[in-house]
Order: C-alpha cells, then sequence, then structure tokens
C-alpha cells in the first residue's frame, strides 16, 4: 500500500523541489501539502495533490495533518518551534508507526562566530559519522541546533513509534524544481552584493571554504530516505544516528569570487573582474536587509565544510550534476536579471 505523506514548504526552494520530485517520481503516492497562499495553477499542476491551508503557526492544523501521514517532511522554516513540535504532536498520536524527514543545515558547523578563521582555511571537516556526538552535542546558539535537538528528543522518547531523519545540506545551488521559488539563498545574494561592490570580493586569503551541494543530488539523497520510509525504514539510518549530511564537492571564497567575475567580464557587465579585498569590517556591514546577526560573515568569511559520509555509505551517494563552478553562469543567468 502506498504511504500517505504530509509536507510543508512546498512552495520554497528546497520544498518545492522536494515536492515536484516526489509527485513525478511516485504517482501512487497519497501527498497533502501545507501551503497559506496556493498558487493560482497549483491544483491544475497538481490536481492529485490535497492541500491543507495554513502556515507554519497553525499548530492545530500542522498536528490533524501529520497525524494522518505516515511520512511527514518539514522544509519549511528550519527554525520554527511551534511547527515542528506540531508535526511530532500529531505523529505522537498515531497507533501505526510513522517517519519524520525535517530539513536543517551545515550552518550548524559553521565557524562564523569564531574569529581565527574568517578568511581563511579551517582544516575541520565534519563527517556525519564520525562526528555526530560532536554535532549532536553543539551549543545552543548554533544554527537550527534548537530544532534539532527537538527531533532529536522525539526520536529519544518516541523511538517505537516516530522514526527520524534530519536532513543537513550544504549551501546549494541549480534550478529549482517546485511551483515556487527557483533559486537558493548564496548565489543570488553574493550577485546582489556584487553589483553594491562593483567587483567580486573576498577577505583575508579568501581560502574559507564552503561544502556545496546541486539541488538535483540533493533530490536523489532525499528520495532515497523517503523511499526508505515507504519501505517502514529500509537500509536507512533512523533517531539519533539518522544525521545526513548531503555535500558533493567544497569551494573556496577566492574561486566562487574569481569564476564570478569571469562570468560577469563575459556577459559585459560593467563589473571590475578581478576579485578585490575587503575587511572584515565591510564584510560584516553586507546583506544588512537580512535580519540574521553576523549573516554576511557567515555566507562570505566563515568556513562550513562537511561530508556525506552515512549517505555514501548507505546508498552509494555520488554527485552526477555539473560542478558548481561549472553551473554558475546558469545560475546567475537565473537571477542577474533581477539584480543587475
Amino acid at each position: 500500500m502506498a504511504p500517505s505523506v504530509f509536507l510543508t514548504g512546498a512552495t520554497g526552494y528546497i520544498g518545492g523541489s522536494i515536492f515536484h520530485t516526489l509527485v513525478t517520481t511516485h504517482e501512487d503516492y497519497d501527498i497533502t501539502v501545507l501551503l497559506r497562499n496556493p498558487p493560482g495553477n497549483f491544483s491544475l499542476l497538481y490536481p492529485n495533490v490535497e492541500i491543507v491551508k495554513g502556515d507554519f503557526d497553525n499548530a492545530r492544523v500542522i498536528t490533524a495533518a501529520a497525524k494522518k501521514a505516515d511520512i511527514v517532511i518539514h522544509c519549511g522554516n528550519s527554525d520554527h518551534e511551534p511547527s515542528i513540535k506540531a508535526i511530532i504532536a500529531g505523529l505522537a498520536q498515531r497507533k501505526e508507526k510513522s517517519f519524520l524527514i525535517h530539513l536543517s543545515g551545515t550552518g550548524i558547523v559553521s565557524d562564523f562566530r569564531d574569529p581565527k578563521y574568517l578568511g581563511e582555511l579551517n582544516p575541520k571537516v565534519w563527517s556525519d559519522v564520525d562526528d555526530l556526538e560532536a554535532i549532536t552535542s553543539l551549543p545552543d546558539d548554533a544554527p537550527h541546533r534548537i530544532t534539532d535537538k527537538i527531533v532529536l528528543a522525539a526520536a529519544a522518547e518516541h523511538g517505537d513509534k516516530i522514526k527520524t531523519a534530519i536532513m543537513c545540506p550544504p549551501d546549494i545551488y541549480g534550478a529549482g524544481r517546485g511551483p515556487g521559488k527557483k533559486q537558493s539563498v548564496y548565489l543570488p545574494v553574493y550577485l546582489m552584493e556584487i553589483k553594491q561592490t562593483r567587483a567580486p570580493f573576498f577577505t583575508g586569503s579568501g581560502g574559507n571554504t564552503r561544502s556545496w551541494v546541486h539541488i538535483s543530488d540533493l533530490m536523489n539523497l532525499y528520495m532515497k530516505v523517503v523511499e526508505a520510509a515507504a519501505e517502514g525504514g529500509g537500509k536507512a539510518h533512523w533517531g539519533k544516528e539518522g544525521y545526513y549530511f548531503a555535500s558533493t564537492q567544497e569551494v573556496s571564497q577566492i574561486d566562487v569570487a574569481r569564476v564570478a567575475g569571469k562570468i560577469l567580464m563575459e556577459d559585459g557587465l560593467p563589473i571590475n573582474p578581478e576579485p578585490k579585498c575587503l575587511s572584515l569590517e565591510e564584510i560584516a556591514k553586507k546583506v544588512s536587509h537580512v535580519p540574521f546577526p553576523d549573516v554576511a560573515t557567515y555566507l562570505f568569511a566563515s568556513s562550513s565544510r562537511t561530508k556525506a559520509d552515512r549517505a555514501t555509505k548507505l546508498f552509494n551517494y555520488a554527485p552526477s550534476a555539473p560542478s558548481l563552478l561549472e553551473a554558475m553562469v546558469d545560475d546567475f543567468d537565473a537571477c542577474k536579471i533581477f539584480i543587475l
């Protein structure tokens, strides 16, 4: 019997891509989505998908939908505590075993609050297998840590009934597949800030390095975990061991800046293609429209290096999409018309 799936974040970049991939890959799945304002053509594009109207603050709506689902894929605001608590409350009311697949992110291991390596290469590379104990013991002020703790606590309390997986992707590139947002965060924001600086930029040596994944490769991993849940657990790991990095490569800030300069120069845009070194103080003043402390330092000066050891071991996870530096021209083309 095909599983019932409840998914949040269906109009977002990651959630929408998961939703569209799931619908087109598994037409037999009974899929319900939470939508505050369904796009006008949503039901035409996805006629067999049930819509539950509400937002992340509608706890009763979310709990009721989760209670009916064999699998919940939570892709909305990763730091929204009431929504994840409402999902768990619904799953806890079920008599049957259920699965919760929660979206987190590798910002949790970023070194942006430690000045030692800002603008420089941090030698630490985090493994979701070898470093699992350290990752699941990070301080509460680490990004996404609070909601990660809520999910892990649910697994510990309801381990026989609620099987959990935390999906922890790095920075993402590539065109979104879903009905809503088509771009991720980093590249559009970097392009917007290049417009202000009139040159691609870095700080320090530019050696600070981030892990990356193409949206298509991330979808491949998500489908493996969802399909394992549909099989009753499959060969996936769940609970405390159900923690999945999704990185396929890593790239330094200086290399991103160099490729950005080359792309923009070839497009004939009024940008100096030579990367410009900014001070940490200049970096910190960027992305002022985002109400997240130290967001520019996080994006442009920090390192966040991870290895998808668990997915590689369980699913032979490996990239098949173009690399970031190969795909940047397409990502820039997709968003520069709105920015430059």
